[in-house]
């Protein structure tokens, strides 16, 4: 079982503020995941290969291309442009 030390250390490291009553509640519950996994670690696994994906999906993908328009069609693409710079389109930024 995790012991309520070990909880309040991962806490620390998280810089997560617990409660008692939390300590104890988590320390139940990681015991209980870590339980598990340790059931896990009785399946013989040694003929079986690593799956990384079971749906049969398979990522589809193409090479980029250039596509150049003419100037008429820059242009108005840009005329629509609530805000511009020259060739480009001005946005707000996305990121602080």
């Amino acid at each position: 079982m995790i012991n309520k030390d070990e909880i309040k250390h991962i806490a620390h490291l998280a810089r997560l503020g617990l409660s008692a009553k939390e300590v104890n509640q988590y320390s139940k519950e990681l015991s209980a995941v870590v339980d598990y996994i340790d059931q896990l670690k009785e399946v013989d696994t040694i003929n079986i290969e690593p799956t990384a994906q079971v749906t049969g999906l398979v990522n589809r993908s193409r090479q980029d291309e250039v596509k150049f328009w003419n100037k008429k069609e820059v242009e108005h693409i840009l005329e629509q442009a609530g805000s511009r710079l020259g060739e480009e389109i001005k946005v707000k930024r996305v990121l602080k």
